[in-house]
């Protein structure tokens, strides 16, 4: 208790003082580290990278569903040609392939990521021309996306059946479908008309898990069946090619008499 007379007693750091020089002013939120002058720079490195881990997943997770399917469609001996762990032949030999496709995929999507930054950022700063320009931009970029995530899984059928590199696989898969390209019209119409008329009835997570699987071993016969018809022609075209040239030897040694009469 403070004496009469005297005011109450405080400590230190609650006495008043006087400063008449003293002035408070906001200078910047955050820090002027390196972090927060490019804070948004790592924040699309980070969704750049959840892309990538997401896309790898699933790409890992297609090459090892059409190894398992490719290795049915060509062994002789179904039990037991086929190797009993799918998964370690990918994991080991194709890491590589699949994270140069899904890395592909990913600098498509945070490309969108970027195009949708900066249609919120000029929302109130642009006119019609930059706004037809951006809608451009986001068509073009979602066509590509979709035409790369339909390459990349033909690619990684071709990676899980040849077990080539992903530029090669994917050209290979790319002239495959090309010289396919009404059965491969026929198969994309059938299946997307018995996944609506499926969806109706059962739940929308059950189907679409079901259907990833159903799809993927769809493509991947598709391809094996593909890939075998054109060893077949190609077979029956040397024969034949074989066949006429022995005939035309054949005319040219022992003349078109003697050839008649064997």
């Amino acid at each position: 208790k403070s004496p009469a007379g005297q005011p109450p007693f405080r400590p230190l750091f609650l006495r008043q003082r006087e400063c008449s020089e003293a002035e408070c002013n906001f200078a910047y939120y955050g820090g002027d580290t390196l972090y927060h002058k490019y804070l948004i720079v790592f924040q699309f490195y980070n969704v750049f990278l959840f892309f990538w881990c997401c896309n790898f997943v699933t790409a890992l997770g297609q090459v090892t569903l059409a190894g398992a399917f490719a290795s049915y469609y060509w062994a002789f001996k179904k039990p037991d040609d086929m190797p009993p762990n799918p998964f370690s032949l990918p994991a080991r030999y194709h890491t590589g392939s699949v994270a140069f496709g899904s890395l592909i995929l990913s600098v498509i999507q945070i490309i969108r990521v970027l195009l949708e930054y900066l249609d919120q950022k000029l929302q109130g700063a642009r006119n019609k021309y930059t706004q037809f320009l951006l809608k451009c931009m986001k068509c073009f970029f979602w066509c590509l996306e979709t035409c790369i995530k339909f390459l990349n899984r033909n690619a990684y059928i071709m990676i899980a059946i040849y077990g080539k590199s992903f530029c090669t696989s994917a050209q290979d898969a790319f002239m495959l479908l090309l010289r396919n390209i009404v059965r491969l019209e026929i198969i994309i119409c059938f299946c997307s008309h018995w996944k609506q008329n499926t969806n109706i009835i059962g739940s929308y997570f059950i189907a679409h898990g079901f259907f990833s699987v159903y799809s993927m071993c769809v493509d991947t016969l598709f391809l094996c069946f593909c890939e075998y018809f054109s060893f077949l022609l190609a077979l029956l075209c040397y024969f034949l090619f074989m066949n006429c040239s022995l005939s035309k030897t054949e005319l040219l040694v022992c003349g078109p008499d003697r050839s008649t009469k064997n």
